[in-house]
């Protein structure tokens, strides 16, 4: 037995871990510190590592979100309300009624806050003509808004959040009844738009999208064009987060959660193919896809006193006969996620103006909850802010199956970002649903862990000088 070897923990030791649950563990004295960063090339790091915990704002993050402000984000909704009508079939070239004057003031908004950007920001209008189809009558110009805030450090990784900016009501194609919609979904624009003003003068590593989309509720189309310009164009869209429907804190019943907003994560990917659906079944990854992980980021990095808020994780798609813009997204094999107000009030959603048996139906301002959407805005701007400062999610993460050991053997591609300092592995038990403990293992592209790859799930994740740490990447078998 050489030094290293002698260095290991024994056989007994890890099985008699692997044969207890990871709290069991601590009480049994386990060590948890994880002990010394892995040097390149050791062999082993021994488990379980130490528990997990929530990476909490710095300074830059908790200034940036002091700069939310609810009042802009009141007076965004209530200019929008005030076009009358925002329908996909609406008029395009009325300046004050229908969806091109919303279109128009939503342009000269975002390049307003580009102005201040210093050059790093641009915004465009991002248009195509949809043909006949499903709720498109005749052929149709469909435009988002898109402001595109350039990273400083790696450009090429990019994360988008969005709103639909167009609205409806009962009849999915009446095009000229007024349709305010306040809360679905120029609650959702207003939160891409006012994290496009107070980022626009910051300089974030990654490169951060802020977009207004249109056809939303006609088929998603604004989305899924968007998403397939970028499948078009290879782009690294390592993340994507569409606001639908995040205006209010009070359900039907009258019944107030202000401090909880909804993310929808899918389990088993949108794009998966036969043989990736192939692997997923023999390695129990359901609860691993990409938007998980993604999830799993969130809650680490937004839920938390900066911003006020508790981050609920459904693990659906999206809600029961509905959709959002983030399926565009997870159809061209982009993590994506929806976040949505906790209790929905569908007198408020997809209804005519009116007042029946003296109850005001429509998706009116005053049913708004604005404060509410400012700590949403918050949410998102911790998250989106959080992903673009660290390193990217690592790639080519797999666990090598080749010969049969109680180890676990990992691999993945090293990232190029200037100030990567390491990697860590973090680990769950197959039960549980988000990551319990991390395992530091240093600057290196492989790692082998004394913890059995049959027992337990892990993830890799980068870390950068600053501490800042990525969303896991799920290892699948080489």
């Amino acid at each position: 037995m050489d030094d290293k070897d002698s260095q290991l923990p024994s056989k007994a030791s890890r099985r008699t871990f692997l044969s207890v649950s990871a709290a069991a563990a601590v009480t049994a004295g386990v060590t948890l510190d994880g002990g010394p960063a892995a040097a390149a090339g050791s062999a082993r790091p021994a488990g379980p590592g130490r528990p997990v915990t929530k990476q909490h704002p710095d300074a830059e993050l908790r200034a940036l979100l002091r700069d939310i402000d609810e009042r802009r984000i009141e007076a965004t909704i209530r200019k929008l309300v005030s076009f009358g009508t925002r329908h996909t079939l609406s008029a395009q070239d009325d300046p004050n009624r229908g969806i091109g004057a919303a279109r128009d003031w939503i342009f000269a908004e975002m390049k307003k806050y580009a102005a201040a950007s210093g050059g790093q920001m641009a915004v465009e209008l991002q248009s195509y003509i949809q043909q006949p189809a499903s709720r498109i009558p005749t052929a149709t110009l469909i435009t988002n808004v898109v402001a595109t805030l350039r990273g400083s450090v790696t450009p090429d990784r990019i994360y988008v959040v969005s709103g639909h900016y167009d609205s409806r009501v009962t009849d999915v194609m009446n095009a000229t009844a007024d349709a305010p919609g306040a809360n679905d979904d120029a609650s959702g624009v207003a939160v891409a738009m006012e994290l496009a003003r107070v980022m626009a003068t910051r300089r974030p590593k990654a490169t951060i999208v802020f977009a207004a989309v249109a056809g939303e509720e006609q088929n998603l189309y604004g989305a899924r064009y968007m998403a397939g310009q970028y499948k078009a164009a290879s782009a690294d869209v390592q993340a994507m987060f569409t606001n639908d429907i995040v205006g209010s804190s009070t359900a039907d019943d009258g019944t107030r959660d202000p401090r909880t907003v909804r993310l929808f994560a899918e389990g088993v990917p949108t794009a998966e193919t036969p043989a990736q659906a192939n692997t997923r079944r023999s390695v129990g990854g359901e609860n691993d896809s990409p938007a998980r992980q993604l999830a799993r980021f969130v809650t680490n990095v937004a839920d938390n006193d900066a911003t006020g808020m508790n981050v609920r994780i459904i693990y659906r798609r999206d809600r029961y006969l509905r959709g959002g813009d983030h399926i565009g997204f997870l159809e061209q094999g982009y993590p994506a996620a929806r976040f949505t107000e906790p209790n929905e009030n569908f007198d408020h959603q997809h209804q005519d103006v009116r007042v029946e048996n003296g109850k005001q139906f429509g998706d009116l301002p005053e049913f708004c909850d604005f404060a509410y959407i400012a700590r949403v805005a918050r949410v998102n701007a911790a998250t989106l802010w959080s992903l673009a400062q660290a390193p990217g999610t690592p790639k080519d993460v797999k666990v090598r199956t080749n010969q049969l050991t109680n180890d676990t053997d990992l691999v993945w591609t090293r990232g190029t970002e200037p100030d990567l300092a390491g990697y860590e592995i973090v680990w769950r038990e197959t039960t549980g649903p988000d990551w319990t403990h991390v395992i530091p293992v240093g600057d290196v592209a492989e790692v082998r862990i004394d913890l059995s790859k049959d027992n337990v799930f892990f993830g890799v994740r980068a870390v950068d000088r600053a501490g800042h740490r990525s969303p896991a990447g799920f290892p699948v078998p080489s």
